[in-house]
């Protein structure tokens, strides 16, 4: 029985969606230990991975409760964060075209690492392979080490000690290297590191990336990619060839081809 798919790019799709929900998911033992070191019973951890399965929302909603916020400060921070699964959405839809209760599993799973493993695919069908793979995969994986997370609590010791922080974070920096080859790129990503760490030391968790996306849209509407750039080059055959075209057409082999046919 054939478990991956024989198409190269979809089998590429496949290995990066695994890889990516594996790397992801490991992390949700920590946003399990701090839910429930922050106050919030195993029950409701469980409610608030499985429903708004956003990581950053997430760790933003228990950060400010774990430091006594108020309940209003907490959602609209974690509201805040979650505005941009919708622009997620807007980027993958065209790529999906799913309808029905498909498009409703679609939306629970457009998170940052579906859209990332689904834009980074050379064509639609290895971006909607993708998608799902990845989706699906952080949503069993994730919501099972949060469960895993809040049973241990403690047990685990600090999830930084295993590495566990840096695992999400490795894993992107995995799908963005090959897109950085384009000089454009290198700018955007250039601008938003300088952006991003400027405001780790002053702004709740989460707002950094925000901001990364806001200078990526800036220079977009700045400086806008032009025609050229989107559309790759077409290699045309060389003169000679077609000199070799115009040679054997008027030829008399090819006159004396064409006679009967008059």
């Amino acid at each position: 029985m054939k478990v991956l798919p024989t198409d190269p790019a979809a089998r590429a799709a496949v290995r990066q969606g695994v890889s990516v929900s594996v790397a992801t998911g490991l992390y949700g033992i920590s946003f399990g230990a701090l839910s429930v070191a922050a106050g919030i019973g195993l029950g409701p951890t469980m409610a608030l991975s499985l429903l708004m399965f956003s990581g950053g929302s997430q760790f933003a909603l228990v950060g400010v409760i774990g430091a006594a916020g108020t309940p209003v400060a907490a959602i609209a921070t974690a509201t805040l964060l979650g505005l941009r699964n919708t622009l997620y959405g807007a980027v993958v839809s065209p790529l999906l075209q799913v309808r029905g209760w498909r498009r409703l599993a679609a939306a629970q799973v457009t998170i940052d690492e579906s859209t990332a493993v689904a834009v980074a695919q050379p064509d639609p069908a290895a971006s909607r392979i993708g998608f799902w793979v990845t989706g699906v995969g952080v949503f069993v994986l994730w919501n099972a080490f949060v469960l895993l997370g809040a049973l241990a609590g403690d047990a685990l010791g600090d999830p930084r000690a295993w590495g566990l922080d840096a695992a999400a974070a490795a894993a992107f920096l995995a799908l963005v290297w090959p897109r950085l080859a384009p000089r454009r790129a290198q700018v955007v990503a250039g601008l938003a590191v300088v952006a991003t760490t400027a405001l780790i030391p002053f702004v709740p968790p989460g707002i950094p990336v925000l901001a990364a996306a806001a200078v990526a849209i800036v220079v977009g509407l700045v400086a806008p990619t032009s025609p050229s750039a989107v559309v790759p080059p077409v290699d045309l055959p060389d003169d000679d060839m077609f000199a070799d075209d115009e040679a054997s057409t008027d030829s008399p082999e090819n006159e004396t081809d064409r006679e009967p046919a008059r």
